[in-house]
Order: structure tokens, then sequence, then C-alpha cells
């Protein structure tokens, strides 16, 4: 935590509660204390871990000497100060200054919820760190009804309150189509695959986006991960592990991705659904799958190129989020995968783009390609890098991951104020998914 002791601002304090000691005949009134609010790639049919061909290919657990404990941490005497705390302005900066450490740095993580019935150790970990947004993932043909009545569970379960507001989840699944559709049963449509939705019409892909994504918000949830904006060249086709293998790809060309990721996003967000264009800068044009795979390289991807045109039209169309994938991309960073890069992250999708959304990480809790990198250092390192929400399949990594920014904040302000502006964004993503609601 950061010390005030002996600042000029502590004195400031000082003084002025004398002075308003003595103007308190007067109702002379208090000024509040401030608060700093400064700054998965699916794969194999998307990555995450599923037994099907079409999801994630579970990696065998890496044995860690990180702490596993799931206690909620005490709460310190600055988290309690920043609790109390009542600053001016929108209805996000006034949840956002009520809210301790914990439930800031909890709003950084989306832990999956495993179907058809999440376990309880996961949902302990996610309660006790405060994590506010989940993914539905695996596979459940339990339908609309039943799906709504596990997501009203678990915002009931890990929701949060702040300022006098509730503070719900975010919901994510991958519903794409083809191989790659978590929720299905009565109620959802039988989604195609993302190379046939490439031939359609945009009117008539932006019709059934609209269409499926009333589907996920009847059951609750509010995030798609999806439309993938990668680029699968027609040279690469199947050899492509982790898109082309499965059909996720809208197409081969910039000219038929980006207007269908345009259809896609505009679709889904005139249902209320946000969604996820992934996975920057692009993963068409590798042989290897980063969840089952340790290291990943493109060598021929740029800033530049035209696989950044399908990420640039779903930002332009409204994309809620934009998800970071785990490749290495030699001619951008060869240096650093995607997620721990602040030239792709940071430089490339916050700056050039001008992307204003929430930032995701794909898995960094159990694919091959994160285990390189310590677990307390991943979702700090994502941070650091320009990242917002830290994805991961496995929560009961949650605790050591949330650990490693808690002890950073405290150590460096820098990271606190890159943690108020990630706490921001993520709340604002919440209040247009209609889970943050505060009165005018």
């Amino acid at each position: 935590m950061i010390s005030y002791a002996l600042t000029p601002r502590r004195v400031f304090l000082g003084l002025l509660a004398a002075t308003m000691t003595l103007a308190a005949c007067q109702g002379a009134p208090s000024a509040p204390e401030s608060t700093a609010t400064g700054g998965r790639t699916e794969t194999a049919a998307t990555g995450r871990a599923q037994p099907t061909p079409g999801g994630r290919t579970e990696t065998a657990p890496t044995k860690s000497t990180e702490p596993t404990a799931t206690e909620r941490p005490e709460t310190t005497a600055t988290e309690r100060t920043a609790t109390t705390a009542t600053p001016k302005g929108s209805c996000v900066d006034r949840v956002l200054g009520a809210m301790n450490d914990t439930q800031r740095v909890g709003q950084l993580f989306m832990g999956a919820a495993q179907l058809p019935t999440p376990p309880e150790a996961d949902l302990d970990a996610m309660r006790s760190y405060a994590v506010g947004s989940v993914f539905l993932a695996g596979r459940s043909t339990a339908g609309v009804t039943k799906t709504r009545s596990l997501v009203d569970g678990l915002q009931k379960s890990l929701g949060q309150t702040a300022a006098g507001q509730r503070v719900g989840l975010l919901v994510s699944t991958d519903q794409e189509g083809g191989q790659v559709q978590v929720l299905q049963g009565p109620g959802f449509s039988t989604i195609p695959s993302g190379k046939t939705q490439g031939t359609w019409s945009t009117a008539t892909l932006r019709s059934r986006a609209q269409g499926w994504a009333n589907e996920l918000k009847k059951a609750g949830v509010n995030v798609d991960l999806a439309p993938v904006a990668d680029i699968v060249p027609a040279s690469i086709g199947t050899a492509n592990a982790p898109i082309g293998r499965y059909g996720r790809q809208f197409g081969s060309t910039a000219g038929v991705v980006s207007p269908h990721v345009t259809a896609f996003v505009q679709g889904a967000k005139a249902a209320g659904v946000l969604t996820t264009p992934k996975h920057f800068p692009g993963l068409g044009s590798v042989k290897g799958n980063t969840d089952t795979t340790a290291s990943v390289t493109d060598t021929t991807l740029t800033r530049t190129g035209s696989n950044i045109e399908p990420f640039r039209a779903g930002i332009s169309a409204g994309a809620g989020l934009v998800m970071v994938s785990l490749a290495t991309y030699q001619r951008i960073d060869p240096q650093h995968k995607a997620v721990f890069s602040s030239l792709i992250v940071d430089q490339t999708l916050r700056h050039d783009l001008g992307f204003k959304g929430v930032i995701i990480s794909d898995d960094l809790g159990k694919a091959a390609s994160a285990q390189s990198t310590p677990l307390s250092r991943r979702a700090l390192s994502f941070l650091r890098a320009g990242g917002d929400l830290t994805l991961t399949v496995s929560p009961k990594g949650i605790p050591t991951m949330a650990e490693g920014i808690r002890t950073a904040m405290r150590q460096d302000p820098k990271v606190r104020t890159m943690v108020a502006n990630s706490v921001r964004r993520v709340l604002t993503a919440k209040q247009a998914a209609g889970v943050l609601r505060c009165p005018s």
C-alpha cells in the first residue's frame, strides 16, 4: 500500500480538520478523501480446456510452489480508507472509489465456471477474491431456462456491492458456432461454423447474430467471446490448429472477414450482448495451438498488415472487449508473448486502433503457452502490458495471481493507477451490459 505519512497532503488534511472543527457551528462541509483513478486464445476449438474436438484441450496441471489459500485477504487500513471515500463524478467513478483493494483486483479476473455444475472449490476461490466476471466453460445441453437459473445463482453468490450499488458479473461463454458452441439445448439455436457464416450476406449474419445474442441474453449471458477475427490464409487452411482445423474463421482474406466481424458485432450489440473479437493481433497464420503447445510463434503478421483490419472493423462496430492471443509475433515483438507485450496490447490495440473498451487475455490458467511465466506474475504482466481482464480456466490459481497484483500495488503507485484505470473500463462494460445500474 502507499503510505501518505508526513506528506504535504497529510499536513493539509490535519489543518483542514482543525479549521472544520472551528467552522462546525456554521455547518461547513468536510472535504472528501479522493481515490486514485488513473491508469485466450481460445484455440483448439477455442482454446480453453474441453474434452471435445471443438473445445479446449486440458493441459496437465503444473506443480507450483505459489500459495493457493482461498481465504479472503484481511482488509488493510488503506483499503478501509478507499471503502469510505465518496468521490464525485459518474456512477462508475463512485463505485470505483468505494471499492477496497480486494474488490478492485477481483474485477480484473474472469474465472471459469465449468458446466454443468461448477466445482465448489472454484467458486470458493472466486468468492474469496471478489472475482467480478465468470466464463461458462465446457459443454451444456441444459437449454436457456436451466442456464438462466445457474447464472442467476452465480450472480447472487459472486456479485458485489459498492457505493450502495449492486455490481453484477460479466457472464461470458464461447458461442461462435460449429464445434465451438458451449450452450445448447432447448431455446438455443444450432449455430453453423464461422466458415459457413462467412458465406452468408452481412445482412443475414447480422440478423442471425442478433437472434443468437437474444438467446444468450435470456440465459443471463451478457458477453459472447466471439467473433473470431483471425484470417486463415487459404494456403494454410486446416493446418492452422487453433482456427482453420475447426472452421472457426469467416474467411481467408480481410475483405471477407472484416465485414462479417462487423455484422456479428452489430447484431449482438442490438440484442444487448457485448462481443469480443479475437485473437489479437491474429492467430490464423500459425500452426500450433497455444493451449497445448508451449511456444507458438507467428513469423508473418505485422502491426499494420491486413491481419489488423478485422479487429479495426469490430472496434468500429462497437465491440465491448477484444481478446489478445498467447502467441509470439516475430515481426512485432519477438521478445514477448502478445498478452505480455506493451507494444501489442497498449501501443497497437489501445493507441493505434484507439480501443477504449476492455482488453481481455486468452487463458492464463491452464494454457501451455502461459506456463513459462510464473503464476504470480501472469495477471500482473498482462496488466503492465496494458490489459484489463485476465481470463483463467483454472480459478484455483486466482488467489496467487491476485496477490501478485496486490503486492505490486503496495510497492508501485503506477500499478495502483493501472488497476484503477482497468477497473473503470470493466465497470463501464458492466454498465453497458446492464449489471451495474445507478440511479440517475
